[in-house]
Order: structure tokens, then C-alpha cells, then sequence
């Protein structure tokens, strides 16, 4: 009697066994699909990869940073619009999470630098009408970085791309004029005028606070 049974179970296990086999992906197969679907630029892996690695990379970014949140953000950011830019096909999950490591990496050292820079422009300013409030602004990181870019943000779009160029670039007056198109006399006029314009804006703004 158990054998008739047995034998009719026999086809429902296996169909079974089928199904659990033609579900299953693994890591290596997941990872590979998710990034060449990423590769041809598929909004549905873009989602899937958010959900996966999003906080991942903020706490690898937050030791980075040395548990700067915003320098973290800015950094998270940046290292999401590279994924989306640069992403190509890995074969395991391990190789996928190195190039991410690196790729963030790149973009936390690069939002330092930045930094560093927008430090560099408001102690210019500093040193050049040594005013006290401007001063303080300096030694402030947070308020330093708030009041310059919300001044930067004010400006014209191409007055602000020659200051960024200039102090956060670190162009020379020479590519400055290939790439506006002015004369090296005309981006220095420019570039004094600008200085003045911003000195002004950013005292303003200490007067408010």
C-alpha cells in the first residue's frame, strides 16, 4: 500500500524540488544580473541597488569622513552618481562591494579637498580686508561652508563657474580664458569684481546671523 503512495509523492517532490532549483540565483548570479541591468541604465536597478547598498556605503563613508555626517552625505552622493556613470558587469558580490569601496573612497577624498578649498577662498578673503566677522566665519567649518556656497549660489551661473574654476579648481587665469572665451585681462577683471561682490555678500549674510 506505502508503495503505490510513495510513487504517486514521488513526482509532486520532484516538481518541487524543480521549482525551488529554477528560483534560486545565487549571490554571484544576483550580482552580475543587478550590474549589468545597472550598466544598461534600468531604473527598477537602480532602485533595488539604493535598497541594498545605500546604508552600507553611508557607514563605510562615515568612517571615512572620521563620523562627519555631512562630509559623509556629500561623499554618499557623489559615490551614487559615479555608480551611475561608470558602473560595468562584476561576477561576484565581493568584487562589486571592492570597486564600490574604492569609488567612494575617490569621492570622499575629493569632497575633502573641496573643502579644503572653499576654506582657502574665505581666509583669501580673510587676509585681504582682515575683517573680524569674516575671520570668525573661518575658524567656523559649518558656518564657513554655508555662507560661502549660499554667496556662490547667488551669483551668475557663469560668474560662479569662473570662481569655482579659479579657487575650487585651481585653474589658471590662462585655461580660465580658453574656456570662457575672454581675454587673460578680461578673467582677471572679472575675477577682482567677483572678489569684491562676494566679500560684500558674505558680510551681509554675518550681519544677519
Amino acid at each position: 500500500m506505502a508503495g503505490p503512495i510513495l510513487n504517486s509523492l514521488l513526482p509532486l517532490q520532484l516538481s518541487e524540488v524543480k521549482r525551488a532549483t529554477e528560483v534560486f540565483i545565487s549571490p554571484a548570479t544576483a550580482t552580475a544580473l543587478l550590474t549589468r541591468r545597472l550598466r544598461n541604465g534600468e531604473e527598477t536597478a537602480f532602485r533595488e541597488f539604493h535598497d541594498l547598498y545605500f546604508d552600507r556605503l553611508y557607514r563605510f563613508l562615515l568612517v571615512v569622513s572620521r563620523g562627519k555626517d555631512d562630509e559623509a552625505r556629500e561623499a554618499l552622493q557623489e559615490t551614487l552618481l559615479r555608480v551611475a556613470r561608470y558602473v560595468r558587469q562584476f561576477e561576484t558580490e565581493e568584487a562589486f562591494w571592492s570597486w564600490l569601496k574604492v569609488v567612494a573612497r575617490n569621492a570622499a577624498r575629493d569632497a575633502g579637498r573641496k573643502q579644503t578649498r572653499y576654506s582657502a577662498l574665505l581666509r583669501r578673503f580673510a587676509v585681504l580686508w582682515q575683517h573680524q566677522s569674516l575671520q570668525a566665519v573661518v575658524e567656523e567649518e559649518g558656518c564657513l561652508r554655508a555662507v560661502l556656497e549660499e554667496c556662490l549660489e547667488e551669483l551668475d551661473p557663469e560668474d560662479r563657474a569662473l570662481m569655482e574654476g579659479k579657487y575650487l579648481e585651481e585653474d589658471t587665469v590662462k585655461e580660465l580664458s580658453s574656456k570662457t572665451g575672454l581675454t587673460c585681462k578680461a578673467v582677471e577683471s572679472r575675477l577682482l569684481r567677483l572678489r569684491r561682490q562676494l566679500r560684500e555678500q558674505i558680510l551681509n549674510k554675518l550681519r544677519g546671523l
